[in-house]
């Protein structure tokens, strides 16, 4: 008798996510021969009629056997979960918009705005409410199972439902494969034939370890010499940051100098396009503001972006038709969301090369309590983490300050207390002025007041 699996995914309506995800359940080995079903879940009807509608033509090129439930009911979804997946975000580039605009106003040098920053902090309070209604409707209906998260700001909100739940909950990120790719590139190694051991802060990791997996040898001071000679202005956007960190912290920083950048006051000296994002006039413009209905624009990077722009926007696209029609949509995304399920409901025991969990001191030198990103082994009993080496002083008390922040967020969200996130933000690095601090939380919250908690002086 095969073994009867549910796996929930929460945000089904995603028409990144969803897709590639349901693809690797489904061309997973074991999990293939599972009495499987598999619930969809989303707030919106017609995005997540569209991903089911999706998903059943996948089961179907898959030839897999499987249950596809479709339901807008939370309560019915979880119900008989063995695990978890959430990807939520509501109206997501129209807030991200006005949480990377705003601060910039205010003076203060945010670098994208999703998870540092006050950006980050908006971010947060706005997902922390439907991701704990998930995670206590779990301690009701399906107690025992996993929660797999990959909703943003990941340390934070994995950090926060670990306080208020008894659900078993993990953060999942790609960026420790990013990081990876960059050593070995530089490297000019294949990355199968590298070692590698990771610590840090979800988007300010550090690769802690790198040597060759044939010999053992340690890889880091060639890594430091192929730096030196690499071009001065190659891949600028991405590795600029890292590249200096490593001359001067003496180790490799992941994923990106958009995402590393969040956390360091002077990062944008090392990232063009922070100079670049988004051209406005003060005087007549407000581009925190929707215009014309549409998210607005502002850039991650400038890498391979064509800057040759028509005059007029075109036409708008149905975004998610041209999203699931897609034929690239039935590759595998080869995040590690789905080996964990493997691992663990078929006891086939697996190293995972980062997760994102509570630290008890597996990473020396950062706080117990807040959320690490370290490797972890996988197995029928569970997620066991590993400890790491320690991470240089300096990089520590950048990342230990954000362990600090995402407490006072915590306590502002659980007190419905402005003043404990101005306290908060008062402590992030890009923030300047106290008298800017408190403008800018009076504006977000009058700009997000449909979405944001209520909280008051």
């Amino acid at each position: 008798m095969s073994k009867k699996l549910k796996i929930t995914i929460i945000g089904a309506g995603s028409v990144s996510f969803c897709p590639t995800t349901v693809s690797d359940i489904l061309r997973n080995e074991s999990i293939q021969n599972a009495d499987l079903e598999i619930a969809l879940m989303d707030i919106n009807e017609e995005a997540l009629r569209i991903s089911t509608e999706f998903c059943e033509k996948l089961k179907d090129s898959c030839k897999k056997d499987a249950k596809i439930e479709s339901t807008l009911d939370l309560k019915q979804a979880l119900t008989g979960a063995d695990f978890v997946v959430t990807a939520i975000e509501k109206n997501r580039y129209h807030y991200w918009s006005q949480d990377f605009h705003v601060p910039r106003k205010y003076g203060f040098r945010q670098i994208y705005g999703e998870n540092g920053g006050p950006g980050g902090m908006f971010h947060t309070l706005r997902n922390l409410g439907p991701m704990l209604e998930i995670a206590k409707a779990m301690e009701e209906i399906c107690p025992n199972a996993y929660l797999l998260n990959y909703t943003n700001p990941e340390a934070k909100l994995v950090g926060m439902i670990s306080k208020a739940t008894n659900i078993k909950v993990v953060g999942l990120c790609h960026g420790e494969q990013i990081g990876i790719g960059q050593v070995a590139k530089i490297l000019e190694m294949d990355k199968n034939d590298i070692e590698t051991e990771v610590s840090g802060l979800n988007h300010f990791g550090v690769v802690t370890k790198i040597t060759e997996k044939k010999t053992g040898r340690d890889l880091y001071p060639e890594l430091r010499i192929k730096e030196r000679q690499m071009e001065k202005l190659a891949q600028w956007d991405e590795l600029a940051l890292s590249r200096i960190m490593l001359r001067v912290y003496g180790v490799w920083v992941y994923p990106g100098a958009n995402h590393i950048g969040e956390y360091i006051a002077w990062s944008d000296q090392f990232l063009a396009s922070a100079q670049m994002q988004y051209f406005y006039d003060p005087m007549t413009e407000k581009p925190w503001e929707d215009k014309d209905g549409e998210p607005l624009e502002f850039i991650y990077s400038i890498a391979g972006r064509n800057w040759e722009k028509d005059l007029f926007k075109t036409d708008k696209k149905d975004v998610f038709k041209e999203a699931f029609d897609a034929e690239n949509k039935f590759t595998q995304n080869h995040e590690y969301g789905v080996p964990i399920i493997e691992a663990i409901a078929f006891d086939k025991p697996l190293k995972i090369g980062a997760v994102n969990v509570v630290n008890n001191g597996y990473a020396p030198g950062l706080p117990d309590g807040m959320v690490v990103e370290i490797p972890a082994v996988v197995d029928g009993a569970g997620i066991h983490p590993v400890h790491t080496q320690p991470i240089p002083t300096g990089i520590a008390a950048m990342i230990s300050t954000q362990g600090a922040i995402a407490d006072l967020i915590y306590d502002a969200y659980m007190e419905k207390d402005r003043k404990k996130l101005l306290q908060a933000i008062l402590l992030d690095p890009t923030v300047s002025t106290y008298s800017n601090a408190v403008n800018l939380i009076n504006e977000l919250f009058e700009l997000q007041k449909d979405i944001l908690p209520e909280m008051y002086w």
